[in-house]
């Protein structure tokens, strides 16, 4: 909005300097700064009214024993880090670029997902929360949406690639998914939005390997909106994609902001609420780029994290049939809890994940050249 009228300004009285805003670089710098800023201005008032309304986490029963200290901690914090990230994202990018129509339509419907899920949890003492087939049809609508815009969006079908995506490694090849794209965005979007949630289980983990995520990307959907960019490293070149630049510096900022709460001893947790559209956003802004198959690498710790789950599930399960009880390949999963267990302190599993994250994104931006 706050774009608009600028524009507006600079194309109707051409006042010295408003030209600036026209910039990409300049719009994202701005969004950072006001995701931060509303990070600190309303952070602290948030997690007062919390507590006051009681709406704090409950020791979880077969979490780790340390985190019954983490009880009385206030929850939904999500709702600091959506309104940084689309406050922002409203004010400086381009309302009228069908991806920010998307990506805002992806943060905004999972939040109120994860926040119901959180609200039937806390508030009205829902053990479960939101039923899980209630929460998959939310997931399921929203990158039901985001496909099909995608699937029939004429800039895409002009260039032929509505259901095309980079091969990373691979020079001069396109995967076209077909009739499974719409599927295929259906079934990242759910995988993203559970797969950060799973991760958000110590102080700062979540929210700051989203950060390192979420900057990748911008370099990312910065190359693929850039004629001379996209032409030079010989990838899709996506006209308007750049657009996104805007809402990936917003969410490193929000992310900035809300670590500075989160990080350990955390003074408020996001919960659902900013989890699952964390994890919706990340997952929608590698479809828009056309870097679907890079998300393992990209988004590995999260991947990690998943896996661990689903390892730990289907031994149990497999070692319960055969042997008549079940056993373990990790301590407890996800597997940030199974380094608890080994005794590692979570400042340090923490910043060893924020570690690999960063490793994880200097090897995703070397796909782009090593092919």
């Amino acid at each position: 909005m706050l774009y608009h009228l600028l524009s507006w300004i600079e194309q109707v009285y051409n006042p010295p300097g408003f030209g600036v805003v026209k910039y990409l670089t300049f719009r994202a710098a701005m969004a950072a700064i006001t995701a931060l800023f509303i990070s600190f201005i309303i952070g602290g008032k948030v997690i007062t009214m919390l507590k006051n309304k009681g709406i704090v986490t409950t020791y979880r029963e077969g979490s780790p024993e340390k985190h019954k200290l983490k009880a009385g901690t206030p929850m939904m914090g999500g709702i600091i880090v959506i309104a940084a990230i689309l406050i922002p994202t409203l004010l400086w990018g381009d309302l009228t670029n069908t991806y920010v129509q998307m990506i805002i339509l992806v943060t905004g419907g999972l939040g109120i997902v994860g926040f119901m899920d959180d609200y039937l949890k806390i508030v009205k003492k829902k053990k479960e929360g939101l039923i899980g087939w209630y929460k998959i049809i939310g997931q399921v609508t929203i990158g039901l949406i985001l496909g099909t815009v995608l699937y029939t969006m004429p800039e895409l079908e002009s260039i032929g690639a509505n259901t095309v995506t980079t091969v990373p490694f691979v020079k001069n090849m396109e995967f076209d998914f077909g009739i499974f794209y719409i599927p295929l965005v259906i079934f990242i979007i759910t995988a993203t939005s559970n797969a950060v949630n799973l991760t958000d289980g110590l102080d700062g983990l979540a929210i700051g390997t989203s950060g390192i995520v979420a900057m990748t990307l911008g370099i990312i959907v910065y190359i693929s909106g850039n004629v001379e960019f996209s032409s030079y490293l010989n990838i899709i070149y996506l006209r308007g994609n750049g657009e996104l630049v805007v809402f990936c510096i917003a969410l490193v900022g929000a992310s900035l902001g809300f670590l500075w709460y989160n990080s350990y001893p955390a003074q408020i947790f996001m919960g659902d609420t900013g989890s699952l559209a964390l994890g919706g956003a990340i997952g929608a802004l590698t479809v828009m780029a056309k870097k679907e198959l890079i998300l393992p690498i990209l988004g590995g710790i999260f991947f990690m994290e998943t896996v661990s789950v689903i390892v730990q599930r289907l031994y149990f399960k497999y070692t319960k049939k055969r042997y008549g009880e079940g056993r373990r390949v990790f301590k407890m999963a996800p597997i940030h809890h199974h380094f608890e267990l080994l005794g590692w302190a979570e400042p340090k599993i923490v910043t060893r994940f924020y570690i690999l994250a960063i490793l994880m994104m200097i090897l995703s931006l070397t796909t782009f050249k090593v092919r």
